[in-house]
């Protein structure tokens, strides 16, 4: 086995990381428009894509700039943008065709608060059900929350890969403090990164039905200019990819492609788990909030309270084993999150009843410290006795 390449220190934040992330896992196009806080990436980008063949472009809007990525990947290149939340809001029809479509693309979301131009500087983690539920219909979602600069790195790689593997749109749901927060990290080589890329047909163009899926049921994808002709129409299509205007091959299209994401849910959902094994409490909580969230174990253990963290790392699909297993030995849950409650109704649904759980909820434009969770945990504590 090959040794690693050794690779630097350096000071980056999750913005920057997420462009170096990008530019490893192969993106070679962007479309965007400036928003804060995510403009970072967008600079990025800029900067470097020119400097190895790639290509930036800023659009008029946020609806212009998803359409660019989606007729860049069409074209052939890994494709991506990135937003905040009002973008995200109007990048969500493309996003829908994207996926009808089968189109390989990455959004990336620096979530800010809202609703609509809220406070663009102030965290939070208010766009984790519009992540899943944002576009119309059934539809299949990827997405990833990324609790530190390093992890942005990895997973803007893992999510090129996921939705060059799976055609799909994938979301990366930042929050503003991962975004803009610095960490030393040491990134890996790129020769280093296992990288995917889209499965091309190997049959004649003259016998080539693109959407007719593999066994895995994701259809190859050649790039328009290599040879194949094919339509892409967020119509509902058979395998021919014209419109049918057919129910059953609706049916057939749209349960395939909630099917090429579910029967991988146990490779792609996943979530870390800290001190569970003997928690009486635990908390449930991604992104920044999840870093205040270890801190309050630690601190909480040394008052002998015996809390414990599971956190999401993939927000869709929702690891549901990790909260399942907690829910059948903790006496009670929090959810933590930057929102109303969001993310804890995922939480309800799988605990179905074994272990109560409770929320923890702030708006005001703060972080969740340590020192909510510690107080919210005596009271849960204190409730369940």
């Amino acid at each position: 086995m090959a040794a690693k390449t050794k690779c630097k220190a350096q000071l980056l934040s999750g913005n920057e990381a997420c462009v170096q992330g990008a530019l490893v896992a192969g993106i070679r196009f962007f479309a965007g428009y400036p928003i804060t806080p995510s403009t970072e990436v967008a600079e990025g980008l800029a900067e470097e894509l020119p400097k190895i063949g790639g290509r930036f472009i800023q659009m008029e809007d946020e609806i212009a700039s998803m359409g660019a990525v989606i007729g860049a990947s069409l074209a052939g290149l890994k494709s991506m943008t990135a937003t905040s939340g009002p973008g995200f809001s109007l990048k969500q029809e493309n996003i829908g065709f994207a996926a009808m479509t089968e189109v390989p693309c990455v959004v990336v979301n620096v979530q800010r608060y809202g609703p609509s131009t809220g406070l663009p500087t102030s965290p939070a983690q208010g766009d984790i059900m519009q992540a899943r539920w944002g576009t119309h219909g059934d539809h299949p979602v990827v997405a990833l929350m990324p609790a530190s600069v390093r992890e942005t790195f990895d997973l803007t790689v893992e999510a090129v890969n996921l939705a060059e593997e799976l055609r799909t749109p994938v979301i990366i749901l930042l929050d503003e403090v991962v975004g803009h927060m610095r960490e030393r990290v040491e990134l890996p080589a790129a020769e280093d990164v296992e990288l995917f890329n889209r499965v091309k047909p190997t049959e004649s163009p003259d016998t080539f039905l693109p959407y007719k899926p593999a066994a895995n049921l994701v259809p190859p994808m050649p790039a328009y200019g290599d040879g194949y002709r094919f339509h892409a129409t967020g119509l509902v299509h058979d395998e021919t990819g014209f419109p049918c205007g057919k129910g059953a091959d609706g049916n057939t299209l749209v349960r395939r492609l909630q099917a090429k994401v579910e029967q991988r849910q146990p490779k792609i959902a996943r979530a870390e788990t800290f001190q569970t094994e003997d928690a009486e409490i635990v908390i449930v909580a991604a992104g920044s909030v999840a870093r205040s969230a270890r801190a309050a174990v630690k601190e909480a253990r040394a008052q002998g309270i015996k809390l414990g963290l599971v956190r999401p790392i993939t927000a869709w699909p929702f690891p549901e084993e990790a909260i399942d297993s907690v829910a059948q030995t903790a006496k009670a849950l929090i959810v933590a999150e930057m929102n109303l409650g969001q993310m804890i109704l995922e939480v309800e649904r799988i605990a179905a009843g074994r272990a109560p759980v409770f929320g923890l909820n702030r708006i005001d434009a703060e972080l969740i410290t340590p020192e909510d969770i510690i107080v919210r945990a005596q009271e849960v504590t204190n409730n369940v006795r």
